[in-house]
């Protein structure tokens, strides 16, 4: 017996329902088995992460707080992997934005740019989205000219980043009155953001973000480069053919993306920390790839993928100190919707075929 996948020529409207209810039931099924594993009870480990996510005023904020800089990165990741173009890369490309944000707004000599807060807020996020892009124009354009594989160059890019960002916090960017602790200089106080929430961390960065996913959505989907953008990722070869501008796209696809994780940098100091550390990002670009491909790539499925693992991140913490599961369940749950996800929709496209 020989097994096959043989395309389905028209996805019912029942199996494209289905398939993410059944990812989800599946991913809840391998997550309880861990939880009984560690002992605990499955509905309380449940409903506690539950409510340590959603559960209160506070823990929505922290939730949102949380979701803000993922629905950036998952944009960054949506943009770029719809022109297939596999950008690696978000978490270094966050960094360069908070560091760029700081060098424009940051307190540097204790006073900063002595310009007026409406020049320097649009700058410091110019700045943030233009050094996102830049970072990842390099990898696109290798891959266009010399076929480069873009995967390895995004993701060795990240520790480059990384590496000189560290360098810079223990160098002209370090704050001196940090008492030796490697952080860049904090950022001036009137451009920090407002709070959206009084008492809680949630700000207004979280507009942006939506108003960003917004306008994601509706460049695919009524505009030429949205068109072109889709082509290019739904066969590259025939959208060349039918007179697609192949380079052109990619490099405008890359320098959208590179600027989307850009922002998310600037907005985490801007809206949160107020300064860069080595630490600021527990891995936001890394989860971003995640939470595009829980969204099918879309704009608008990014904003509920990123709320669901923020609430799952932020559930855990709770969570585990009331039952002593370990928060790594958490980091479970979303790598099986991931896999559950990616396996429904491939179920959705495709039917096992068996033959002798």
């Amino acid at each position: 017996m020989t097994m096959r996948l043989e395309r389905r020529t028209q996805p019912s409207r029942t199996a494209l329902v289905l398939a993410p209810v059944g990812a989800v039931a599946f991913t809840l099924l391998v997550s309880a088995l861990l939880v009984l594993w560690a002992g605990a009870p499955v509905g309380r480990t449940y409903g506690l992460l539950l409510s340590g996510g959603f559960g209160s005023v506070f823990a929505l904020s922290e939730t949102l707080t949380r979701a803000i800089p993922l629905i950036l990165t998952g944009l960054s990741a949506a943009v770029a992997f719809r022109a297939r173009l596999f950008n690696i890369g978000a978490e270094g490309q966050l960094y360069a934005g908070a560091l760029a944000a700081v060098a424009i707004g940051g307190m540097h000599d204790g006073t900063g740019l002595e310009w007026p807060v409406a020049v320097l807020l649009p700058l410091m996020f110019l700045a943030a989205a233009l050094a996102g892009a830049l970072l990842l124009l390099g990898p696109a354009l290798m891959k266009s000219r010399l076929g480069v594989d873009e995967v390895v160059t995004t993701l060795l890019l990240n520790f480059i980043v990384l590496l000189a960002v560290g360098a810079l916090l223990d160098g002209p960017m370090k704050d001196p009155t940090a008492m030796g602790w490697p952080q860049s200089v904090a950022l001036q106080s009137d451009l920090e953001l407002s709070k959206l929430i009084p008492q809680t961390r949630v700000h207004s960065g979280l507009l942006g973000a939506l108003v960003l996913a917004v306008g994601v959505w509706l460049l695919f989907k009524h505009t030429v480069l949205g068109f072109d953008i889709r082509a290019l990722g739904a066969n590259p070869r025939a959208a060349a053919f039918a007179g697609v501008p192949v380079t052109r796209t990619v490099v405008l696809t890359a320098l959208l993306s590179g600027a989307l994780a850009g922002l998310a940098g600037a907005v985490e100091v801007a809206g949160r920390t107020s300064y860069v550390t080595l630490d600021m990002s527990p891995g936001y670009g890394y989860s971003g790839i995640v939470i595009a491909m829980l969204a099918g790539l879309h704009p608008l499925g990014v904003v509920a993928a990123a709320v669901f693992v923020a609430g799952v991140l932020v559930g855990a913490d709770s969570m585990s100190r009331a039952v002593g599961v370990p928060t790594y369940i958490a980091d479970v749950i979303v790598a099986a919707s991931l896999l559950s996800v990616l396996v429904a929709a491939l179920f959705t496209q495709f039917r096992l075929r068996w033959s002798r």
